[in-house]
């Protein structure tokens, strides 16, 4: 796997993930387990984080809080298969910024060739005090969100 890249666009600032699928994320029949996808997918959301800026979230967790961004909703279209030896790229993007959430979109490509476009409504969230297994969303903090909009 390689970084990730910004891209500039009309409609939102775009990063790149690239993958190199080998033989173990493939099931019985040679292609890609579609968890896989997912996992890739939900890497590519960290990444887009990274390379706008945002610190890791063992960081945000010490300094604000701030744990991460869980998922709250997912969904994901399985347009083509992909199978081991195949390099494919995860672009991302935040498409909406919300008070206490943010929608992120997805594309894994293989060269020009779309292979599946997926949607996460994400939340930024803080542990409940004395309740370390419970969490709460939060407002978007504004350092991570001047983060995401400054980063080109």
């Amino acid at each position: 796997m390689t970084a990730s890249r910004i891209t500039s666009g009309a409609a939102a600032r775009t990063t790149v993930y690239e993958i190199a699928v080998e033989f173990g994320d493939c099931d019985p029949a040679g292609i890609v387990f579609f968890p896989n996808f997912l996992r890739w997918i939900d890497s590519g959301s960290r990444h887009f984080f990274v390379a706008c800026g945002v610190p890791p979230w063992r960081e945000t967790e010490a300094t604000h809080g701030i744990i991460g961004t869980p998922i709250v909703d997912v969904q994901a279209k399985f347009l083509k298969p992909a199978t081991y030896g195949d390099r494919l790229s995860v672009e991302s993007r935040v498409s909406e910024w919300r008070n206490r959430s943010f929608v992120m979109r997805h594309v894994v490509r293989r060269g020009d060739e779309v292979l599946v476009e997926a949607t996460e409504v994400r939340i930024f969230a803080k542990r409940v005090p004395g309740e370390r297994a419970r969490l709460e969303a939060v407002a978007v903090p504004s350092f991570v969100r001047d983060a995401c909009d400054e980063a080109l």
